[in-house]
């Protein structure tokens, strides 16, 4: 059995979901086409039923691929819920009535039920139902009010047949029906109201902003260093270490297997960042080191999403991104991308035209490092100063920002307006934001150490054969010459295509300048992206985008690399 949840943008459906489903969902794009829609399942009728949460959108007749799909779904289900922002019910209804058209077994759950009192509206139920002649039931998605009478109420949807009307008969048919069933009365604005309308607001936005950011960077390098401190450097170092030291000793006759799992013994000892084994570092640096600050980036990303900031940032930023080439809701997959590229590269298709995308996803790849990569460089750069960390982030929004202006002016098309919905502040459910971080964190997991693993096995085999040697004395004049790094630092580069954030932990045990870690950090943020962002980038936009990305990337690199290295080299 197959239930399907449609509505709007921002009326709450993903967190209904998330209340009528189990863990265990599956995000995925729908067959032949980059549109993401996931999958759980329930209980209903006393059977398993399927749950699909289609993308939210405003129409099922302007065909776009997302619309398209969510026809192609709603043929197949057996049930439909529709979910509607009780605050916004004009805006919501043209979609209802449009699925009313269509003949589906429907039944609509009026959310954000409470939110009604706090903004003057007032909607007689019975009325609204008695119009709309299908199931109508209020429900608070963030505490579950209303989902067991939604699921009983459901029961009572039935499929009719389909009839058709035009657009000018459907608009005077809602307007009819919000006339009779909805009511509006004045009210004082409250805190949050006044606090959503600063939010965008420039004069008191921006100081809102940068407040928000740096809180969010605070408590995400507190919950990164905290569970590093507590959890993984203990695990590590007083459980697994001296399983890993015998098993080390078992096969110190056999040197090949040894380095390819254990690595190469430092003054006697396994280093976990230095050893460069499947089982030592391969583990190590994708586990100890930055899934903690994985798993608290992803935690504040899903406060600050559910909570209803995001798209507030999005207005607030419209103007710059529009210089870009780009519009405000641009900045929400450039703002994933600080976690990982590869959602930040997926989230594009938010975007209106392949232009725009190409833009943002450039931007991402070289300008924006993922928390994983942060987090190496915050431990290569940081031992040197607070100061030269800032002069990596500095540098990087730099090119993010004339990078974008180069782009704008040299790829052909134009930024469409900025068109969304403004949700309002809501108190998210803890156990949402735990199944969203969850899923994330999952999905890191099953992305990273496959990676990890085939990046360190082709480093170790690289080493045997002397590859790296020949690659250092041919790139020498650029390596050494322009970007003032050690010859062994192009093993990093090479290595960055698998593991950005593996490759800034080779550069540790080099033993570089500040000046060089600063160098050596910028050039491996910009360069090729990991493997994986690599991949999802190919998938989007094809081959001779792919080309064009990389040349953009190398040229970018190189230049930028050698312009703060030769600045560095003035100051002196």
């Amino acid at each position: 059995m197959n239930i399907v949840l449609v509505g709007n943008p921002n009326v709450g459906k993903s967190v209904i979901f998330s209340r009528i489903t189990g863990v265990h969902v599956i995000a995925s794009n729908y067959p032949g086409t980059t549109v993401e829609i996931t999958k759980g399942w329930t209980k209903y009728k006393e059977e398993k039923a399927q749950v699909i949460d289609l993308p939210g959108i405003y129409s099922l007749e302007s065909l776009s691929k997302a619309d398209e799909i969510a026809v192609s779904i709603l043929k197949e289900a057996d049930l439909v819920i529709n979910i509607i922002d009780a605050t916004n019910l004009e805006r919501n209804l043209n979609l209802t009535l449009q699925l009313i058209e269509r003949g589906v077994p429907l039944v609509v759950a009026l959310n954000l039920w409470d939110e009604t009192k706090h903004r003057g509206v007032e909607i007689d139920i019975k009325k609204l139902e008695m119009f709309l002649n299908v199931p109508v039931v209020t429900t608070v998605g963030i505490t579950g009010e209303g989902i067991k009478n939604l699921f009983e109420r459901a029961k009572e949807a039935k499929k009719k047949d389909s009839f058709t009307r035009s657009e000018d008969h459907r608009w005077e048919e809602i307007g009819k029906i919000v006339d009779n069933s909805q009511k509006l009365y004045h009210h004082h604005h409250t805190f949050r109201q006044l606090l959503e309308e600063a939010s965008v607001k420039p004069i008191t936005g921006f100081p809102i902003a940068l407040l928000i950011l740096f809180s969010a960077f605070k408590v995400i390098r507190f919950i990164g260093e905290g569970l590093i401190a507590y959890l993984f450097d203990p695990l590590f170092n007083n459980i697994y270490l001296p399983i890993l030291t015998k098993l080390s000793s078992l096969l110190s006759n056999n040197n090949f297997l040894h380095d390819i799992l254990i690595g190469k013994l430092i003054a006697g000892e396994i280093d976990f960042l230095q050893s460069f084994g499947l089982l030592s570092t391969g583990l190590f640096v994708p586990l100890a080191m930055v899934l903690p600050y994985i798993i608290a980036f992803y935690f504040v990303l899903g406060i600050l999403e559910d909570v209803g900031y995001l798209p507030r940032f999005a207005v607030l930023l419209d103007n710059l991104m529009h210089r870009l080439g780009l519009h405000g809701y641009a900045i929400i997959p450039n703002f994933l991308g600080l976690g990982c590229n590869v959602p930040g590269l997926l989230a594009t298709r938010i975007l209106e035209s392949k232009r725009e995308r190409f833009i943002a996803s450039t931007l991402i790849l070289i300008g924006v490092p993922c928390a994983a990569l942060q987090a190496m460089v915050i431990a290569l750069v940081g031992k040197h100063g607070g100061g030269y960390v800032a002069i990596v982030y500095g540098v990087l929004f730099l090119v993010w920002l004339i990078l974008g202006l180069i782009l704008n002016k040299l790829i052909k098309g134009f930024s469409p307006p900025l068109l969304i919905e403004v949700p309002p502040y809501r108190l998210p459910p803890l156990a949402t934001v735990l199944k969203k971080l969850w899923m994330r964190v999952l999905g890191f997991a099953k992305e990273a150490l496959p990676v990890v693993f085939l990046g360190i096995l082709v480093i170790n085999i690289f080493y045997y054969f002397k590859v790296f040697d020949y690659i250092a004395v041919v790139t020498a004049p650029v390596i050494q010459g322009l970007l003032g790094l050690p010859k062994e630092a192009v093993v990093a580069i090479l290595v960055g295509f698998l593991r950005k954030d593996v490759a800034v932990g080779m550069l540790s045990p080099l033993n570089l300048t500040a000046q060089q870690a600063v160098v050596g950090s910028i050039v491996l943020a910009m360069f090729f992206p990991c493997i994986a962002s690599f991949i999802i980038f190919l998938k989007e936009f094809g081959i001779k985008a792919i080309i064009k990305l990389t040349l953009i990337m190398f040229i970018s690199a190189i230049v930028v690399g050698s312009v703060v290295n030769i600045t560095f080299t003035f100051l002196k």
